[in-house]
């Protein structure tokens, strides 16, 4: 399938302008969504860092959860920066009572495990061999990944030193830490690629359907 992949932005709360000027700079097509038929209309989606407990809940108001929860379960690549790691998550550790997840990414998540706002820092993480500047704002870690999730990046020195902050399983993607901020654009584009390839695979699926109908 030609022509740029269509990569939502959930724009419910938190930095959303900046995941869109990043995942244009990607060659995507790169658009707000805060209604269900505008999550039904992307390739891809990103969960933006933010308050994750303000977003789940104005998720649930926008009636949106439940969407959002199945079309992560259709196949939908998502990725989730600081806030958005959390929605991703199956499972919280120092969270509100009764906090939502969309859930789908196979990971124990500690919220704020960096320390409150005053404690956010930046630091380097070590991302596919490569060294990646990288920006903690309250910012989580993976304190558990499920045999099916594959740890991409560990942050490099300081007291955080070996945590797990990038992640991915499958077309999901997740990073403790905001590559928006940073000008390095590699994050997003892997999950521009991640898009594409599941376009791709969908595109393909299809036209073995058409086929296999016509015969």
């Amino acid at each position: 399938m030609s022509g740029a992949p269509t990569v939502g932005v959930l724009a419910l709360q938190g930095d959303v302008r900046e995941h869109l000027a990043a995942l244009t700079a990607q060659g995507a097509t790169a658009v707000p969504v805060r209604r269900p038929e505008e999550l039904a209309a992307v390739d891809g989606l990103v969960l933006p860092g933010g308050e994750s407990t303000t977003i789940a809940k104005l998720a649930v108001r926008f009636g949106l959860m439940d969407p959002l929860r199945a079309a992560v379960r259709a196949g939908l690549p998502v990725y989730g920066s600081c806030a958005g790691m959390v929605l991703l998550a199956d499972r919280l550790l120092a969270a509100p009572a009764g906090q939502e997840t969309v859930g789908g990414l196979d990971v124990t998540v500690r919220r704020n495990a960096f320390g409150r706002q005053v404690d956010s820092f930046e630091s380097t993480v070590r991302l596919g061999g490569e060294a990646v500047p990288a920006v903690f704002i309250r910012a989580p870690w993976v304190e558990e990944a499920g045999p099916g999730v594959e740890v991409l990046g560990r942050v490099v020195g300081g007291e955080g030193d070996g945590k797990i902050v990038a992640v991915r399983q499958g077309d999901l993607l997740a990073t403790s830490f905001h590559p928006e901020l940073t000008g390095d654009r590699r994050v997003h584009a892997l999950f521009v690629d991640i898009v594409r390839d599941a376009r791709e695979r969908r595109s393909g699926a299809v036209a073995g359907d058409e086929r296999r109908a016509d015969t």
